[in-house]
């Protein structure tokens, strides 16, 4: 049995537990917070044994071996190497960190101390991306990839009212290439490796943060990407992947449910259709697959640190700067 405990007490952390109580393998020891009234309440709605209010005692935690944490973008890194440092694996929500300079030192100190580090990308471990990946060859030579993730935030509402939100400030590595962009980036990385070049713009709100942006990406092997992404509009376009020989158009890239491919001799063909439900399962599953299996060196974290240096990159060229960026861990 795997003990695991959360830092952080919100809806996202919420729809994890759900996935973690499809697992037998795993066990929710306790809820961490800094308010002990959000840690009770939180512990008590969700059924864990117990609560921690400092991250030093739970890491020192020995009745604990895994945490999961769904805290501010800016806190990751930290609360990630402290946990790493005393044995702990660690499955860490999207994105990982707020650079790739400091996912590239959480990874040293879990290879160090012989522990699990994952990003909580559910897409890409989900069956309907496992779908996307096996047809691709079907497609003849992939000449365009065209990725889109744009959703209204409600917290936009806010912070058209003069509140702003974590997920509207750049004080906490946020911005919509953060919280939404990186479902198009991963994916984009993961498929077809880094991109060769990019070009990237963003509208930029009164406060710095990104609230919408594009990405071109272009490749040597003659194939280029657009990644569109948004937290001011909604967009009902779905992405695509296209070849010389067909054209895969991808319901959702963030929860891929439909996946068809119409190709052109005028034929077409459904890949997958799965059930319209969260997607968290996947990456738990994985998750705990890898902490039995003692993986450190998964393959995945490479295309977590592809993606984070295309985003790098991406802030640089738009002028998104977090505190993170000047800080050498």
């Amino acid at each position: 049995m795997i003990r695991f405990a959360t830092i952080g007490t919100n809806f996202v952390t919420g729809w994890f537990l759900e996935a973690a109580r499809e697992c037998r393998e795993l066990h929710y020891a306790a809820a961490c917070s800094r308010s002990g009234d959000k840690a009770r309440g939180f512990a008590a709605e969700h059924g864990a044994d117990g609560i921690h209010t400092d991250l030093t005692a739970l890491a020192e935690d020995a009745g604990i071996d895994a945490v999961y944490i769904a805290s501010p973008n800016s806190l990751h890194f930290e609360q990630a190497a402290l946990m790493l440092s005393h044995g702990k694996h660690v499955l860490l929500e999207k994105p990982a960190a707020s650079n790739r300079r400091e996912l590239s030192k959480l990874l040293e100190i879990a290879k160090t101390n012989r522990v699990i580090l994952l990003e909580a990308m559910r897409s890409v471990f989900d069956p309907g991306f496992a779908a996307v990946e096996q047809a691709l060859p079907r497609l003849g030579r992939i000449r365009r990839a065209s990725f889109q993730y744009c959703q209204y935030s409600s917290r936009y509402d806010k912070f058209k009212a003069g509140i702003i939100e974590n997920a509207f400030n750049p004080a906490y590595s946020n911005g919509a290439l953060m919280d939404i962009g990186v479902y198009c980036v991963h994916p984009l990385v993961r498929l077809f490796g880094r991109p060769d070049r990019i070009l990237a713009d963003a509208v930029i709100l009164d406060n710095g943060v990104d609230g919408a942006g594009t990405i071109l990406a272009g490749y040597d092997c003659g194939m280029q990407a657009e990644l569109v992404y948004s937290k001011i509009t909604n967009s009902r376009v779905p992405s695509q992947i296209q070849g010389e020989e067909g054209s895969m158009v991808i319901r959702e890239i963030a929860n891929p449910r439909e996946v068809t491919i119409f190709y052109r001799n005028g034929g077409e063909e459904t890949v997958f259709a799965g059930p319209d439900r969260r997607n968290m399962i996947f990456e738990v599953r994985e998750w705990v697959r890898l902490i039995r299996e003692g993986v450190p060196d998964n393959p995945h974290n490479r295309y977590s640190l592809l993606e984070l240096e295309v985003m790098d990159e991406a802030r640089r060229q738009t002028g998104i700067r977090f505190p993170a960026d000047d800080i050498r861990p």
